[in-house]
């Protein structure tokens, strides 16, 4: 006789709430049918899939255990999250994750009540979840509030700051700690099956003795293997453990895909605790699906993909990325140059570095999700006579920015940022958009800050920051593919503020910085049908400008347009500056500034949110008519309709 399928329950469950009224098998059929379901939406839509994979039973469990939205659920950075999207009313959606219109790819607070608390960034959770704490203790949202973080995020050392002002309050607030890089299978085994046992019965208190005495109890074999895992995780401090010392009863490890154990212990932990409390989970990225398992990144981030077979749909094109372009160009550099050394903070593949780590081991070094201490510790190496390249993504880049300032900028040491993931980024959206960088960098005495109109010039701006050495200097680069220009078989060293001529024209001048460049020529040839030439200049330089090149397209021309990937405040208002200083407006200079909107642009295809940014051939061609006094086509047909 065959067993008889069982019926479905993920379709029966439109709530968390819908979650108390199963039984505890059925919540463990339930975590199947979840991590399917993840599956299944991620292969249509693409994006983060092994974190979310690895959390599917500790989702389930923390849903049915404790009540949400009352109770502050806050998952970092927010990679792990599309389980919980489904769970949360929002399956109906979940094939539009990361598109146009659809559910963002993080937590975000618009979206649901049961995201109480955005991230995209990491290690923020314990902060705001001990920010809830403290508004319930006094008289704001009442229930409880648990944060998820993962073993990479507690690199950062604002997650620290957070156990150790929670340990200080000392109010009843939850931590679990996701840890999904331990090799401990077997020991976690043992141990949360004892440790879950002691948890079921007696009171509260005795769960930080039970958990230290755990382990003696344990078989000889799985002794070490258990010690080593707390010990690793923990760290050891004088007196006691790291975690108890800053006033945290720690519980585990737990095995994180178990549900027998985790709902017990999850149950009385929430029935008892009566102060801060870090339960330690160990979990398997990508887990439940082998092509994810298999993978060396576990599917971190995925393309569309095939579920069948876990291959990806890979985009066709015939030019490199920009990512792939600094690395080479870097390597190159570093082949001629053992001064110059590699700096990421937990984004190696992501900036490239991994191919600079395979070629120079020693001379690359990845800080873990630490960009502080990855911008101070490149002003040491700087300090000490080597030629750092501090690779981070622009909104990285921003939880960098004090010591950029204090430990770079004051004391003019010779760092090289580079930027990658200038300007838009696309489906990750407005956490993720590098809009701000030119202007906070800018504003930066002594800072030199460029940006590649296209991949050869970043090749050319790689040579030109290892040649400097009399300040810090930054180049920026946007996320994809080049334009597919020949390349160089070398970088040149550029002269420092200047920039080049690209088309001579009259009337207008559109002067660019970055890689809107190519949208500028677009628009210019079709300007040209309607007998207009405008003169194109590519920038290269925020800072310093290129005063000659910009007082001649001012004296020459009746208009100037800047146009650049980035927010007010940064290349353009810096040639506004320039241009009032100098009078050129008193002469009767018409000037336009075009830029990214002052709002956060939501997530879409990347031309889509240049689209929507006024920012693509179509508007750079309006706003040249608009400044000449030419009704545009798209006035026309607004005045027509």
């Amino acid at each position: 006789m065959t067993d008889r399928p069982k019926t479905p329950i993920l379709d029966s469950v439109s709530l968390p709430s819908d979650l108390k009224t199963l039984t505890d098998a059925q919540l463990r059929q339930l975590a199947d049918e979840l991590r399917a379901e993840t599956i299944s939406a991620v292969s249509v839509t693409g994006g983060h899939l092994g974190a979310g994979l690895g959390v599917v039973e500790l989702t389930v469990a923390l849903h049915a255990v404790f009540d949400t939205p009352r109770d502050k659920l806050i998952w970092d950075v927010g990679h792990q999250c599309y389980p919980h999207k489904i769970l949360t009313g929002r399956r109906d959606r979940i094939r539009t994750l990361r598109m146009g219109g659809g559910l963002a790819g993080f937590t975000k607070r618009t979206e649901s009540p049961y995201d109480p608390f955005g991230a995209g960034h990491s290690s923020t959770s314990i902060s705001a979840a001990l920010g809830f704490a403290m508004a319930r203790e006094l008289g704001g949202d009442p229930g409880d509030a648990i944060a998820v973080i993962g073993d990479g995020a507690m690199s950062a050392g604002m997650a620290y700051e957070a156990l150790n002002n929670a340990g200080h309050e000392g109010k009843r607030l939850f931590v679990i700690l996701n840890d999904n890089e331990m090799s401990i299978a077997p020991p976690v085994g043992a141990m949360s099956s004892y440790l879950t046992r002691l948890y079921a019965g007696g009171p509260f208190q005795e769960l930080k003795a039970a958990a230290k005495g755990a382990v003696g109890l344990l078989p000889d074999a799985l002794q070490e293997g258990a010690r080593r895992a707390k010990e690793m995780l923990k760290g050891m401090a004088v007196g006691g453990t790291l975690f108890e010392e800053l006033g945290f009863s720690y519980i585990g490890p737990v095995d994180g895909h178990d549900m027998e154990l985790l709902l017990p212990l999850l149950r009385t932990v929430r029935a008892r605790a009566d102060g801060p409390v870090l339960i330690h989970v160990v979990t398997k990225k990508g887990k439940g699906y082998a092509p994810a398992e298999a993978a060396a990144d576990k599917g971190h981030a995925t393309a569309k993909f095939d579920v069948i077979t876990g291959v990806q749909a890979k985009a066709k094109s015939n030019a490199p990325s920009y990512t792939a372009v600094f690395a080479q160009a870097l390597i190159d550099q570093a082949g001629h140059d053992d001064r110059i050394l590699g700096v990421t903070a937990a984004m190696p593949d992501g900036t490239g570095l991994k191919q600079f780590a395979q070629r120079f081991p020693r001379r690359c070094f990845d800080v873990g999700i630490a960009e502080q201490h990855a911008v101070t510790f490149a002003a040491g190496l700087a300090a000490g006579g080597m030629k750092p390249f501090v690779a981070i993504y622009s909104t990285f880049l921003q939880r960098g920015y004090d010591q950029i300032v204090h430990d770079v900028a004051v004391q003019n040491l010779p760092v090289r940022f580079a930027i990658d993931r200038a300007g838009l980024v696309g489906q990750d959206g407005p956490t993720h958009s590098g809009a701000y960088d030119t202007a906070f960098l800018a504003n930066l005495p002594g800072f030199v800050v460029m940006a590649a109109a296209d991949e050869a010039e970043l090749v050319h701006m790689v040579a030109t920051a290892a040649a400097h050495d009399s300040g810090p200097i930054a180049f920026r680069f946007p996320r994809g593919e080049g334009t597919g220009v020949e390349m160089p078989e070398r970088g040149q060293i550029l002269p420092i503020g200047k920039g080049r001529m690209i088309a001579e024209g009259k009337g207008v001048a559109i002067l660019s910085f970055g890689t809107r460049l190519s949208e500028v020529m677009t628009a210019r040839e079709a300007l040209m049908a309607r007998g207009i030439t405008p003169t194109v200049a590519d920038a290269r330089f925020a800072k310093p400008l290129d005063r000659d090149l910009i007082l001649a397209l001012a004296r020459d021309h009746e208009a100037l347009i800047t146009i650049e990937e980035g927010a007010v405040g940064g290349f353009g208002s810096h040639v506004a500056h320039l241009l009032a200083e100098e009078g050129a407006f008193d002469q009767g200079l018409r000037f336009r500034s075009m830029v990214l909107p002052d709002a956060f642009v939501d997530h879409d295809a990347p031309r889509a949110m240049y689209d929507s940014s006024c920012l693509n051939a179509q508007h750079i061609e309006d706003k040249v008519l608009s400044v000449m006094g030419v009704q545009s086509l798209a006035a026309r047909r607004t005045d027509r309709a």
